[in-house]
C-alpha cells in the first residue's frame, strides 16, 4: 500500500512537466516509509517533496508530505507554490492563491 502511494505520488509529479521541455535534473530517494525527490526542466519548472508514514503498521497511518513547485505562467510571472499533505489534506501556499 504504501509503495502503492508513492509510485502514484512520483507518477504525477513525472506527467506534470511539460511534454516540450528536457528534464535537466531528476534526483529520486524511496524507501519502504519515505521518499525525497527534486526535478527541473529547462523551461525553469522546479519541483521536490518529502514524505514520510506516519504511525505505520498502525489504524493511523497516514502519508505526510511537504514540498513545493514553481514554474512560469503564460504572463511571465514565476509562480511558486508550497504545500503541506497529510491526513488534514492538501494545504498549498502561494502569493498567487487565496488565504482561506
Amino acid at each position: 500500500m504504501k509503495f502503492l502511494i508513492v509510485f502514484v505520488a512520483l507518477f504525477a509529479v513525472a506527467l506534470a512537466a511539460p511534454a516540450d521541455e528536457d528534464i535537466l535534473r531528476y534526483e529520486s530517494i524511496v524507501e519502504p516509509e519515505s521518499f525525497a525527490f527534486k526535478w527541473e526542466t529547462s523551461g525553469g519548472a522546479t519541483a521536490e517533496a518529502e514524505g514520510v508514514v506516519k504511525n505505520p503498521g498502525s489504524d493511523h497511518e497516514a502519508l505526510a508530505v511537504k514540498g513545493s513547485y514553481s514554474y512560469e505562467g503564460p504572463d511571465g510571472v514565476t509562480y511558486t507554490v508550497t504545500y503541506i499533505a497529510d491526513e488534514n489534506g492538501f494545504q498549498p501556499q502561494g502569493e498567487h492563491l487565496p488565504v482561506v
